[in-house]
């Protein structure tokens, strides 16, 4: 089998920060990568699953949701995938990004989407976990420009 994309990206070297991840027909897959690989510090899964939670919920509310396809978590627990059709350009998709991250790194009160019936893991969430992370990354991004999406080759 080939090896997919995601997997010849040099994770020894990448380091935390938003990257064009591919390009398939209109569809262009972002890596918001939140954590350094393979250090041992991962995004705890309440945290993960509390910040997909947020995430979602802003980004399918914005003024770019028409343009959202999918926002996940990486299996690895180091970020999350951000799937937007190319109407969105790669300067608003930052944006979205930054407005997201600051949704969530300020958020209070109930969890969107956490109760019984509309999650099938309702108990494992972690607010807290999720806005730390959130401030982290607006910080991480807080210069971030187009020229930036590119994965680091060294």
């Amino acid at each position: 089998m080939k090896t997919i994309a995601s997997f010849v990206i040099n994770h020894d070297i990448l380091e935390k920060g938003m990257y064009v991840s591919r390009v398939d027909g209109d569809v262009i897959t972002y890596d918001i990568r939140m954590k350094k690989p393979n250090q041992g510090d991962y995004v705890s899964n309440g945290a993960l699953h509390t910040f997909e939670h947020l995430f979602a919920t802003y980004a399918r509310n914005s003024k770019w949701a028409d343009g959202v396809i999918y926002i996940g978590p990486m299996g690895c627990r180091t970020g999350f995938y951000l799937l937007l059709r190319d109407t969105i350009s790669k300067a608003d998709a930052i944006v979205l990004v930054k407005e997201s991250f600051a949704f969530i790194s300020t958020f209070e009160g109930e969890i969107p989407g956490s109760k019984p019936i509309e999650c099938g893991n309702y108990l494992e969430h972690d607010l807290p976990g999720a806005k730390e992370i959130a401030a982290d990354m607006l910080d991480v991004l807080a210069d971030w420009e187009e020229t930036d999406l590119v994965y680091p080759t060294e």
